[in-house]
This record gives structure tokens, sequence and C-alpha cells, in this order.
């Protein structure tokens, strides 16, 4: 049976976040509140009554809204851990005690009371706050972590290593927003419980990841609070209570019916079996619960798992009522929720292309299906899940599942096309070598946020893709110059059967656009030869292609005469093209939005080696071997030397002779 930790704290209920200071410039630090501005540490929040922290817990969240209406960001997972984090903080000793964090956007909160409070203004901002726990940062940050699922893995490390050098800190997890949908949680889990350690591990269990979550698991934790049955008793209880005498006692006698109420309805079975003691699930915005809970786990030894309920975005309106479109956003009005507009781009973005033709090419063909690993929003695929819901698959953060599950129709002659970040695909790379390449199998993915995505930094940047895909034999490797060309390839990949077929695509305007546009059918391993030029030629990928030409227009006028081919296949290559550009054209430069390292250009170098093919010159510009910070796509572009006029120095220089 599922057991219960109690104490008793008596605090008022949570203030509402007002519209207060919200028209103050943006370069302008930002005034966090009187109660906030005095906390610099951890060890700040425990000279503070119970009470303060209620209103320390406000001023936070308010102090959250604030900033990330300017910044953008991931505002509704850090709303809904606010008090969880200072309950956490509040109760161990960090940095010595570890917190370990799962899906790191839930930590704004925590860099705020770590040290960070008067950066927090740069967040996600070129060379300011990371938006993710990064331990380069902080002290406090124990594991670095953006994607999914990794904290009880990572935590167990710590574990072990604590245990073998004979200390005591304590290791917490805050595992949750969705991380409960990725099996490495759950290898987690099983190598913990079976292990006997001393570890916490707190579910913060809110219902989402990105989207909402899915599967039998966010099934099992979400009934324990939605049951009619387990409601209705709960309000019995309180109903009774509020017909007694009021005092301390009948109050105390009312949690504890209710927590006895948990213990029989929500027995935890699942973690138990795992080898995990299971507390709760108790009210993760209630610092009166918390607290005591938490005081009085640090004294139990062995796993033990705290199952901890939050609202995402709790606190906010507009994120409360919508938490997927307020999990990551881009600047806004406060008081309204309205996003700030970015100006209106000449054509969609590259996603909502692709989810608009994937949803015409499957009103033609009942074969295909669209599967995303809880990215429907992100991916574009929210129309076709309306338009084909039996045919529309969101596995959750599980990339690997996702894969093997495509593979699978794909052998039993469906069209799987998986929309899975860049990024995110690496999760899954095993999957994509043994179950799809060594097959052979028709399997398309569809690599949305390829090259530098910005903001959210290294670990979101696309930029390995070409390399890792390049690697798997019997792959075919796309990628667009602009939105009609993304169709026309997706129609492609879709009707031919006997290669796996990645197309890779950034989150940028598609260029070019025509919705009602008929398909056209690409050769296989073709390339665009766009322009001709007698010094030397730029052999241009996918979003490099404009970049390209915006290169040649402005060299023409310092005497340059550049071609640009648009090679829209880094797998297989226009080996016809190549063999004619090399005997014609003294100087070759291969340019690409992936890191130099086993990319599009040591690809063009292979071959022509291979072939003993020689040109007068033979270059590649793309990105240097270290990972990139975060910032404004344009930034990080002018930085590895992408942006149009950097590559347009690095050419005249090759051109002339004098890089």
């Amino acid at each position: 049976m599922a057991e219960a930790i109690t104490g008793k704290m008596n605090v008022p209920a949570v203030r509402g976040v007002d519209d207060a200071g919200r028209a103050e410039a943006r370069t302008r630090p930002r005034r966090s509140g009187p109660l906030l501005e005095t906390i610099e540490a951890p060890a700040d929040l425990k000279r503070l009554s119970v009470k303060e922290l209620k209103d320390l817990a406000a001023e936070l969240r308010q102090y959250i809204i604030d900033v990330v209406s300017r910044t953008g960001g991931h505002l509704a997972p850090s709303l809904g851990t606010v008090e969880l984090t200072i309950a956490l903080h509040y109760v161990f000793d960090a940095p010595r005690d570890r917190i370990v964090w799962d899906v790191g956007h839930q930590a704004y909160g925590h860099k705020v009371l770590t040290g960070r409070r008067d950066r927090l203004p740069t967040l996600r901002q070129y060379r300011g706050l990371s938006g993710f726990v990064t331990p380069s940062e902080s002290p406090y940050d124990a594991f670095g972590v953006a994607h999914a699922s990794t904290s009880i893995a990572a935590a167990m490390g710590m574990v072990v290593a604590r245990d073998r050098a004979g200390d005591t800190y304590h290791v917490v997890t805050v595992t949750g927003d969705g991380a409960m949908t990725g099996g490495l949680a759950y290898e987690g889990l099983n190598n913990a419980g079976h292990s006997g350690r001393d570890l916490l591990v707190i579910l913060n269990d809110n219902e989402m990841s990105i989207s909402p979550n899915v599967g039998a698991i966010s099934k099992y934790l979400t009934t324990i609070t939605s049951s009619r049955y387990y409601n209705r008793l709960k309000e019995e209880i309180r109903s009774m209570m509020r017909r007694m005498p009021l005092g301390e006692e009948a109050e105390e006698l009312a949690k504890r019916l209710e927590r006895s109420l948990k213990e029989v309805v929500v027995p935890g079975g699942l973690f138990q079996a795992l080898g995990f003691q299971y507390y709760g699930p108790i009210d993760g915005h209630d610092l009166s619960e918390m607290i005591p809970v938490l005081q009085n786990l640090r004294r139990v030894k062995g796993p033990r798992l705290l199952h901890v309920i939050t609202k995402k975005g709790k606190g906010y309106s507009f994120a409360e009522a919508n938490s997927c479109v307020f999990h990551g956003v881009s600047a806004f009005d406060p008081a309204s929720g309205v996003m700030t507009a970015t100006g209106q781009a000449a054509a969609p973005d590259y996603n909502k292309v692709f989810a608009h033709a994937l949803t015409r090419l499957a009103a033609e063909d009942d074969r295909v299906m669209a599967i995303t690993a809880a990215m429907a929003d992100g991916t574009g695929l929210v129309g076709f899940r309306e338009a084909f819901p039996d045919r529309f698959f969101d596995v959750g953060i599980a990339e690997g599942f996702g894969v093997t599950f495509a593979a699978g129709m794909a052998i039993s002659g469906l069209r799987p096309v998986a929309a899975i970040y860049s990024t995110f695909l690496q999760r899954a790379y095993d999957q994509v070598i043994h179950d799809v390449g060594v097959q052979r199998l028709p399997v398309v993915f569809c690599l949305d946020r390829a090259g530098l995505v910005g903001a959210d930094g290294p670990t979101h940047h696309g930029v390995f893709d070409l390399s890792y895909l390049r690697a798997v034999p019997n792959f075919v490797v796309a990628a667009p110059r602009d939105g009609d060309e993304l169709c026309d390839l997706l129609h492609t990949a879709i009707a031919q059967e006997t290669h796996p077929f990645a197309i890779r695509y950034p989150k940028r305007s598609s260029r070019s656009f025509s919705s009602d546009r008929p398909f056209q059918t690409v050769p296989i391993g073709s390339w665009v030869e766009l322009h001709d030029g007698a010094d030397a030629c730029l052999l241009a990928v996918g979003s490099m292609v404009e970049t390209a030409e915006q290169v040649r227009a402005d060299l023409r006028p310092q005497g340059i005469d550049l071609g640009v081919v648009n090679c829209r296949f880094v797998k297989p290559l226009d080996e016809a093209m190549l063999r004619r550009l090399a005997g014609r054209v003294p100087v070759l430069i291969t340019l690409e939005e992936n890191t130099l390292r086993g990319g599009f250009g040591s690809g063009v170098h292979e071959f022509l080696q291979e072939q003993g093919l020689t040109v007068g010159g033979l270059w590649h510009i793309g990105l240097p071997d270290r990972f990139v910070a975060h910032g404004s796509v344009a930034q990080l572009l002018d930085e590895v030397g992408l942006s149009a006029e950097r590559v347009a120095e690095r050419v005249r220089l090759l051109v002339r002779g004098r890089a």
C-alpha cells in the first residue's frame, strides 16, 4: 500500500498574479519584488516564515511572467513548478544536495533562486542565460538537461559516486512535464529500485509534455485525481468537515482523511513493483503540505517516489487555459496574452508547408500515416490529426519507439512519415540504423528544426543530421531550397518504395510556396544548376541556397563571377553534375548549415577523391567543430561564418587566392 508522510503547516491560499509593473523598457532591469530581491541564494529562503514563502511564490511567478513576456521562452512549465522549487530549496541544501531536473525548461524559478535573478532578463539572449539547466552556468545546476527523461539515470550515477565516497548528501530528481512518456525514465526507475540506494524521485505530474501526454502510464497517473469516485469521496469528506467546529484539530483530521483516501484509491503499485516506496499524490502548489512531506522524506532511506500534482501554467490564466500555446512563447503582452507580431513572412514556415503537403498526400493515398513524438503542435501536424485522426500517432517523448513503430508499418505496406525534430532523432539513432536502414524500409523522416535553431541553444541545434544520416547505407538524404521543393520531395519520398528517405528543413520562412500547385516527382540524386559562373561555383544545401544567391549578387560588382547549384540531395550526390563541374570550374565551394565533420562537403570531397577528379580549389564552409551557444539565428549564423556577409568575405578570399 502507498505510504503517507504527514506534516502540519498552515498558510493562506495562493495570491493571484496582478498586472502591475509591465510597461518598463525592455532594456531596463526588472524590479522583482520586495521579498524576491532579498534572495541571493537558497540559504536565504530558510529564514523566511511559511507565509513569507507563500508571498515569495507569488512574486517569483510574477517575475517569470514579466521576464518571459519580453524574452520569450518556456513559460507554462516553469509557472507550474514555482512552489515545488521553493519547497525543494527550502528543505534541501543545494548545491551540496543534488537537485537533478528533467526537461530543463521547468527550472526558471530555480535559476532565480540560485543567484541568477538579475540575469534572468538575459534569458535565451545572445551571451545571456541558457533557457535550460547547464552546470557551466551555475554550481546549483547539478546536471545539464534539455532533452527529456534523463534525470533518474543521471541521478543514479551521482548516487553511486556518493556512496563510493562514503558521503551523505541527498540526490533528488524533478521528473515530469512529459518525461515519464520516455523509456529512459523507466530504465532509470528499474535500476534505481533494484539497487536499493538512497534516492528521492519527485514525479511532477501535470498531465502534459508539450502536446498532451499519451499512453497507458499517463492515463494511470491522471486517473488518480480525475476519477469521479475519488473526487466525490473527497468532496464528501470536505463537506462533512465544514459542518464540524473549526480549529486546528479539525483541520488536521480533514487532511488525514484526505490522505487516507488517496492511500485507498491510489496504491502506487507500479512504482512499488519497481522497488520504490511510493508517497502521494500531494498538491504541488500547497507549500503547507509539500514542505513537511519533504522534510520527513529526508529522513527516509532507500528509493522513494513522491507523486506531486501540479498545473502547467499555474497562476497565469492564459497559460492555464492553453498550456500548449504557452509552453514555449515568443514575446507577448502579459495583460492580454497576445504574442508580439514578428512581421508577416512572404511564405509560411516550413513546418506549415510540410503539414499542408502531407495532408494533401494523405487524402490521395490512404496508406500515408503521420507519426510524431510529443510534437503535434511543433511539427505542424494538428491539422492532419483533425483530418485523419485514425492515421495520426503521437508516441510521446519516445523517439526510439516511434522509429521502430514506423518500421513495423513500412514492412507491412503502409507509408509512415515520422516528423521529428532533427535534434530529437539523434535519440533514436540505433533504430534508424538497425530497424530501418538495414532492412531498407521506406520510412520517410521529416526533420524539423534542422540547422541552427536560435534561442534553444546547443542541445537543440539540428546541425548533425546530414552527417549521421549520410553515414547510414541505403538512405536518401535531401534538403529543399523552398516550400515548393519540400512538397515535391515529400511526394517523391512517399511514392518511392526502395529507400528510407530523410528530408531536413529549418524553422524559418519557406521562401516560396503555392498551396494548390500540383506535386512533381524529383529524380533522386539530382541537383539544379541555378547560375553558371566562371570563377567558382557554390554548391549549396537547403537553407544555404538563398545565402549562396545573395553572395553571388554581392560579389558580382566586385568582378567575381560565381555559379550556384541547389544541391537538394546530400545522398546520393549528383555524380554526373559533379564530374562536369570539376572539368570546367576552377574552384568548388560547398556550403551547408551542418557540422563540417562528415557532412555534405565531406561527401563531395570523398567522391572527387575516389573518382580521381581534381579541381583548382575545393573548399568547405559549414559549422565549426564545437557546440554553438544560443542567440538569434541571425547572430549565430554570423558568429559561425554562415551569414551572407561572412560567406561573401570568405569566398572573396578563396577565389582571389588569399585564404
